[in-house]
């Protein structure tokens, strides 16, 4: 049971970066595939790059899963620009040095950047629940902002320490962000990954 779980998860993995692939026109310029060993930077039109990282997310999170020392399904991974991002909730510093050291090693992978949040396995549920009120009274706080109520802000808060990511209409609106969601009772820290639209 366990083994065809495996294979279809990773199928699923495996899928979207093919199903990019198939999509590709036939008259579009193909260019020269990068080697393992290089590098991948953004260049050019973007599309490749978007190509490469959905490749580094994927071989990432089958290398998190095929690997015994980490709980992949507790770990999310983005790559953007050859940087890839862990996030979610571990049970000990162990696993979350573990999954770095997996992650520095897929090839085309520039810079770990590790948001792990340390979480015992027997507080693991009274967390969730607890990090699932902060983002419900952040996006509730979000549409009552004037400033902020028609951006488009994702919010994921891992142990009490809070991420936005999405867009706002300038630096003074993501500043803003930040303080609105500090006023959260339970927020312990925030990440503001907003970028500004355009």
């Amino acid at each position: 049971m366990k083994r065809m779980i495996l294979i279809l998860a990773t199928i699923a993995l495996m899928l979207p970066p093919a199903v990019l692939l198939a999509q590709q026109s036939p008259t579009q310029e193909v260019k020269k595939p990068a080697k393992a060993d290089e590098s991948t930077r953004p260049g050019g039109d973007g599309a490749g790059q978007v190509m490469k990282d959905s490749w580094v997310t994927t071989k990432t999170k089958l290398a998190l899963t095929k690997d015994g020392r980490t709980k992949a399904r507790h770990i999310s991974v983005e790559t953007q620009g050859a940087v890839v991002m862990l996030r979610g909730k571990v049970s000990s510093t162990e696993e979350r040095t573990a999954a770095e050291e997996i992650a520095r090693g897929i090839s085309g992978v520039a810079y770990v950047n590790n948001a792990l949040q340390i979480v015992p396995d027997d507080l693991r549920k009274t967390v969730d629940v607890k990090d699932d009120g902060i983002e419900t009274a952040i996006r509730e706080r979000l549409l009552k902002d004037s400033q902020l109520k028609d951006a488009a802000i994702n919010v994921r808060s891992d142990n009490s320490v809070v991420t936005l990511r999405g867009k706002v209409t300038d630096p003074k609106a993501k500043s803003h962000a930040s303080d609105v969601v500090r006023g959260v009772p339970g927020v312990r820290a925030v990440r503001n990954e907003l970028a500004p639209k355009g």
